[in-house]
């Protein structure tokens, strides 16, 4: 088999060239090539530096993630970057497209580091729940200082490599198209030094031994909010303490012990499954990869509401035209003043330049007529969540918009099928569910319908991840994938509540699973009357009551909980004193309800609900499940989403749980799947 890695001779300069596409990944045949091409130039009395680079559209851009969990293959890639390192001849990285994890471990390794302007460098291995294993955590805080080094390493962030000269971790900057002749022009320069820094061996930017306790209790005083629930950041910092406080040799056993752990944990394992999850979302089981796509250049979007704006924002921030259209002049001036002062926001806040923000808002053309959307190729609807005004909507586009042209609802429950039925275009019609704030959310849950054309199919999703999305294909059911999930949970906390249960408890126990907030919190802001009667004589529930109470969630001052001017909840008397009510007046007994049960009986349903969804074909796989509630609902990354939860839970401890209350959840249908599931002792996923 020919080696992946490849030497060149340019007179006293040894060029060690990296060929593994797509990404130059780190596997054993290219740590093979690289520590025999180092050795050559090592043996070799008339090289007198040496280059290391790689062809292709990166650099080293990490570890091979498909190695994970095999039986380890030598070289080592410590084994190897030490080997490096040890050289009395200057080793040079010579670095363009990305230097990332073990990519930035070699980097790290070599004497000197040279990057082209547009280059990015970082340890993002904290998002697959794991660090820098090769000495990264180690050799960073030496070369750009413990502060930057934790922020770095801890949070994953790639920086760019003018930021990188600045700090330290790149020497110089390179020509974008002279990188090669650059790095080999200064690895001969550097030739005729007598020593080279081996970074391992420097201690000019740790700091002092008085100083390193505070600037750790002030990183974890600052981020430890962020860093809640996860393993990997605390172990990243106490690896970067070990760099700080110890010898190189001992601040290595201590990364090596903390990733073993880190590699064979619970965590780690979710956060890879969603790595792959992610891009196996991306791929629809029948339509082919070449499908071709209808090329859209100009989007039309109904409604100029918080949805409506958001989702214009995807588009004009990727540079795509955008007409928005409203019934009223008054709304579409409402709807374009939240969207400029978004952009305004993003300005502020450092996330866009401000000429990219007022290039987005140029692209933006508004209309009160359905004609003026007649030449878009993508129509997307986001008006009141109704059959009626959905059929009614469609029925103008399909008589205005000109043929060829998708047609989609952002709806979030309705029959997409039905909505198709009002034009003559069914083929062209697809559901494209943004959450909110759409300009924001991650996650598009594709509705892919009966009639729907694999070109159309296959076009959304392309053109979903040129807007930033992750996009993931669901078939017509009501709520689709992620709020068909969520209709069991928040059944059984409403039932709870009335058995005993307090909403912050409920609440409480959901936050401690890892959700940013629980069932109750969630109503309260998104508003108790959103689907309400507005009937305030009309009082059939504890819903109907507190809303014709006026406590309709944060936006009202007062929901479930009572709110301060800041919309800090707290819990309510009031509330209390209403549920026992509303129990008594049902003849339901309150009792003590313990947090396993409120558990079993919110989370269970959701994995059994995720189960029926799998059985039905309403999604693809078991994984597709798991990014739509990562990315749209917050559940925990580092539980790698309901069904890989349900995996690590077992499916037999689901099936018992759902058994034990099946009394309190009579109405339950308990999935097939998840039943043979539990009695194969089979995974989901």
């Amino acid at each position: 088999m020919t080696s992946p890695v490849r030497t060149e001779r340019h007179d006293d300069v040894l060029v060690v060239i990296s060929d593994n596409p797509p990404v130059n990944a780190l596997g054993a045949a290219v740590r093979q090539g690289l520590k025999e091409g180092v050795e050559a130039g090592l043996a070799d009395d008339s090289v007198k530096a040496i280059v290391i680079r790689c062809d292709g559209r990166t650099f080293h851009a990490g570890a091979d993630i498909t190695e994970f969990g095999k039986p380890p293959q030598g070289p080592s890639l410590p084994e190897t970057l030490d080997a490096m390192e040890a050289s009395a001849k200057p080793i040079v990285a010579a670095i363009h497209g990305t230097a990332l994890g073990g990519g930035l471990e070699v980097a790290l390794a070599c004497h000197y580091r040279v990057a082209v302007p547009s280059a990015k460098l970082g340890l993002p291995e904290v998002n697959l729940g794991l660090l820098p294993g090769a000495g990264g955590t180690q050799r960073l805080p030496r070369v750009v200082g413990v502060e930057k080094a934790l922020d770095m390493i801890v949070f994953g962030r790639p920086i760019g490599a003018g930021e990188a000269e600045k700090i330290g971790l790149v020497d110089t900057l390179a020509g974008e198209d002279s990188l090669e002749a650059d790095a080999i022009a200064f690895a001969r320069e550097k030739a005729k030094a007598d020593s080279h820094p081996a970074t391992s061996r420097r201690t000019d930017r740790l700091p002092d031994a008085a100083h390193i306790g505070q600037i750790f209790d002030d990183f974890k005083a600052k981020n430890g909010r962020k860093m809640r629930g996860f393993d990997a950041p605390a172990a990243c910092m106490r690896c970067v303490r070990a760099a700080a406080e110890l010898p190189y040799v001992e601040g290595v056993k201590v990364e090596r012990e903390e990733f073993m752990k880190l590699m064979q944990g619970d965590q780690s394992k979710a956060q890879r499954h969603l790595f792959f999850a992610e891009r196996q979302a991306a791929k629809i089981d029948d339509v082919p990869k070449d499908t071709p796509l209808i090329p859209i250049r100009k989007v039309g979007i109904i409604g100029a509401g918080t949805m409506g704006g958001g989702i214009a924002m995807n588009f004009l921030s990727a540079g795509i035209p955008v007409t928005m259209l409203e019934m009223k002049q008054e709304a579409l001036d409402r709807g374009t003043g939240v969207m400029g002062k978004n952009y305004e926001g993003n300005v502020k806040r450092g996330r866009m330049s401000e000429e990219k923000a007022k290039a987005a808002m140029d692209l933006l053309s508004t209309t009160l007529d359905y004609a003026d959307l007649a030449d878009c190729d993508l129509v997307i609807e986001a008006v009141f969540e109704s059959m009626d005004v959905k059929k009614d909507v469609f029925g103008k586009l399909d008589a205005h918009v000109k043929d060829g042209a998708i047609l989609a609802s952002n709806t979030s429950y309705l029959n997409v099928d039905e909505i198709a039925q009002a034009t003559k275009r069914p083929g062209y019609v697809v559901g494209m569910h943004f959450f909110s704030p759409a300009n924001v959310m991650k996650l598009l849950e594709v509705v892919r319908g009966a009639e729907t054309r694999p070109d159309v199919l296959a076009t959304v999703m392309a053109l979903s991840k040129k807007i930033g999305k992750v996009a993931v294909v669901a078939g017509v059911c009501h709520g689709f994938i992620g709020n068909r999930m969520l209709s069991p949970r928040q059944r059984e906390a409403n039932k709870l509540i009335m058995e005993g249960a307090t909403p912050w408890q409920i609440d409480k126990v959901h936050q401690e699973f890892g959700m940013p907030m629980g069932p109750f919190q969630m109503s309260d802001l998104a508003g108790l009357d959103i689907g309400w009667h507005r009937d305030t004589n009309r009082i059939e529930s504890l819903r109907d009551e507190l809303c014709a109470m006026d406590r309709r969630g944060q936006k009202t001052g007062a929901g479930f909980y009572d709110y301060d001017e800041n919309r800090r909840g707290t819990p309510s008397d009031t509330v209390e004193a209403l549920i026992r009510k509303w129990a008594e007046k049902e003849g339901t007994p309150q009792r003590e309800i313990s947090d396993e049960e409120i558990r079993e009986r919110t989370l269970y349903p959701m994995v059994n609900e995720g189960a029926l969804i799998l059985e039905e074909g309403m999604a693809q796989r078991a994984s597709d499940i798991d990014v739509v509630w990562i990315y749209g609902y917050g559940w925990p990354r580092y539980r790698g989403g309901p069904m890989f939860w349900a995996d690590l839970e077992g499916a037999d401890t689901i099936l018992a749980g759902l058994e034990k209350h099946q009394d309190k959840m009579p109405d339950l249908k308990i999935s097939q799947l998840l039943k043979d599931k539990a009695a194969k002792g089979e995974t989901f996923n």
